[in-house]
């Protein structure tokens, strides 16, 4: 347990230092979100799996503090990125990230799922370390909302 002189720490950002698709990149989070030290285990398997092409136009849905998202927009620097989180926190530190990393080709905002996202011209891909506890409902939307005929779904997810 913590003691009242831990709290300052504990309100601070913490930072990563991590190499995802080739990309060095400095990511800040905080306590209270998801994998907030390291880069979790599914992010890491996700990324040594993913296959996107350098123009693709991507969403990065659940993006969280945004290594998936980010990693994608520094290797890929003709794509577009959209990187959506129902999380006001993190899309708060994936933009902070983004400018962080002098990244410019990916935008980050609030969104529950494809609410807030323009869908007039769908994505190449999709990109999601799929939160456990999504349902199958929100997984049928995810699957049938915003993908372009012939587009590609990237996920990862736990099994459970």
């Amino acid at each position: 347990m913590f003691t009242k002189q831990d709290i300052p720490r504990l309100k601070q950002d913490l930072t990563i230092q991590t190499n995802l698709l080739g990309a060095n990149l400095t990511i800040k989070t905080r306590c209270g979100i998801f994998s907030p030290s390291s880069i979790d285990d599914g992010t890491i398997l996700f990324i040594k799996h993913l296959k996107i092409a350098n123009d693709d136009k991507y969403l990065d849905l659940g993006c969280g503090y945004g290594p998936i998202g980010l990693a994608v927009a520094r290797s890929c620097q003709q794509g577009e990125g959209h990187m959506v989180d129902k999380d006001f926190v993190v899309v708060e530190l994936s933009n902070i990230n983004a400018e962080l990393n002098h990244i410019g080709n990916a935008q980050d905002y609030l969104s529950d799922a494809f609410l807030s996202v323009n869908k007039t011209n769908y994505f190449d891909q999709i990109l999601s370390n799929v939160p456990a506890k999504v349902g199958k409902e929100q997984l049928s939307i995810i699957l049938y909302d915003a993908l372009k005929p012939g587009g590609k779904i990237t996920f990862v997810t736990i099994n459970g």
